[in-house]
């Protein structure tokens, strides 16, 4: 039996981002038969229809396409920018998404862990993304929500994740969504 597919979108770009620093912590989690990779979205050009309509498709887009096409699932880990998430998330939902009827996103199960230094825990971009993939037919998790706040104090200087109670959530969110995935895929 083939191995579950869950890639992983970052929303933010920055090298060492405390996005992506979770999104390691998130994968440790995740049971043996399950794949886990990144789904890179850096690079990218801004969505633009007349690519599509004019067969001049960045090789970018055509490598995120095929990857996004290659997963079971997926799961968004994003830090807040002014309120709602990424500009570059957004570019990725698009470009996967069109030209239209051509969505590969269509029906996957889906999950998102925002992340944030403050103490909010980046509920406006939680929020906003989850409004983004309802239209887009994902199946997101509804609960347990992950809102991963005070982010700095959770990394020794080391760069090793410290924070025992924020793992302990990390841990049942991965489970929750895990039994999530595999009633969707029954």
């Amino acid at each position: 039996m083939s191995k579950i597919k869950v890639g992983i979108v970052i929303g933010s770009l920055r090298k060492d981002s405390f996005s992506g620093k979770i999104a390691n912590v998130l994968a440790k989690f995740f049971p043996q038969d399950y794949e886990v990779s990144r789904i890179d979205i850096s690079n990218l050009p801004v969505f633009d229809q007349d690519y599509d309509d004019t067969g001049t498709v960045p090789a970018s887009w055509e490598r995120l396409r095929k990857d996004v096409a290659a997963q079971d699932a997926f799961l968004f880990v994003t830090p807040e920018h002014n309120r709602s998430f990424p500009a570059a998330l957004k570019n990725v939902l698009d470009i996967a998404s069109r030209p239209w009827g051509k969505n590969l996103w269509d029906g996957k199960p889906t999950a998102i862990v925002s992340v944030t230094p403050g103490r909010l825990g980046a509920f406006g971009a939680n929020h906003h993304l989850r409004q983004v993939l309802a239209f887009l037919n994902m199946q997101t998790l509804q609960q347990p929500e992950a809102y991963v706040g005070d982010v700095a104090g959770m990394f020794d200087d080391k760069g090793a994740f410290i924070d025992a109670k924020t793992e302990k959530l990390l841990q049942r969110f991965v489970l929750t969504f895990t039994g999530l995935i595999g009633k969707i895929r029954t």
